[in-house]
């Protein structure tokens, strides 16, 4: 099972789904240098977005990325194609509508033909040998994921990678905005928003991103102190996907 379905069945308390405002994707669009990868998802289905094509087009002079359970690749192919560089298929072990995924993907390859974007296709759990052959012989890239506990990242199923640096990767350089504008070191699950720096409704993202509050999160990781960090104190991973 998807972890977010588990939140929906198990913590509906935190399921408060929506979509940003299309001003807020402009303010970001508009603090963002070039040539920086700008990824359109955290916790739902971006391909949901009413504007996702416009969107897309605010971030022209950087490299986009989404991931995706795929279900909507055919009906908003217009608003995809030749808008992103890499679309990522997300392939949960179990699913259920596998089937009707793969039948998804191959219909929108053929009309995507040889244009943009690139397609990854990432295989999170115990996915089925039947499916991993599946994915293997579509176009594109496949990569693994082991699944760790819904409620955030932890309980890992295969031990975690700790980068030789002993910091955690993400602090460093994964600036993460939610649909309020709450701006977070990381795309962790948050429930309790322990982990906001900020929102971009008082100040910058340079502001945020340059602060008191991160600097001294990252002074706590630089000096092995991770667990002082209120989120992080919590949480397994360290930047390096677990395959």
């Amino acid at each position: 099972m998807c972890g977010r379905r588990k939140i929906e069945r198990e913590h509906p308390e935190f399921c408060n789904y929506g979509d940003m405002p299309f001003k807020m994707v402009k303010q970001i669009a508009e603090q963002l240098p070039s040539d920086i990868l700008v990824q359109f998802h955290w916790n739902g289905e971006p391909l949901l977005y009413p504007r996702l094509g416009d969107a897309l087009r605010l971030f022209s002079d950087n490299i986009r990325q989404l991931d995706t359970n795929g279900k909507l690749l055919v009906k908003k192919a217009d608003e995809i194609i030749d808008n992103l560089d890499v679309i990522t298929i997300s392939v949960f072990q179990g699913d259920d509508e596998a089937e009707e995924q793969g039948l998804i993907a191959m219909a929108f390859l053929d009309i995507k033909e040889e244009r943009r974007p690139r397609i990854v296709y990432r295989l999170l759990g115990e996915v089925s040998p039947y499916y991993v052959l599946f994915w293997k012989d579509m176009p594109g890239i496949v990569v693994t994921r082991t699944l760790h506990k819904a409620m955030g990242s932890f309980g890992y199923e295969k031990p975690v990678t700790i980068p030789e640096t002993g910091i955690c990767l993400e602090i460093l350089n994964h600036l993460a905005i939610d649909r309020f504008g709450n701006v977070s070191p990381c795309v962790r699950f948050d429930p309790y928003g322990l982990n906001i720096l900020g929102n971009l409704k008082d100040l910058s993202l340079e502001e945020i991103w340059n602060g008191k509050k991160r600097k001294d999160w990252m002074q706590k990781h630089i000096d092995g102190k991770r667990n002082e960090v209120p989120l992080c104190k919590a949480c397994d991973y360290w930047g390096v996907p677990i395959g």
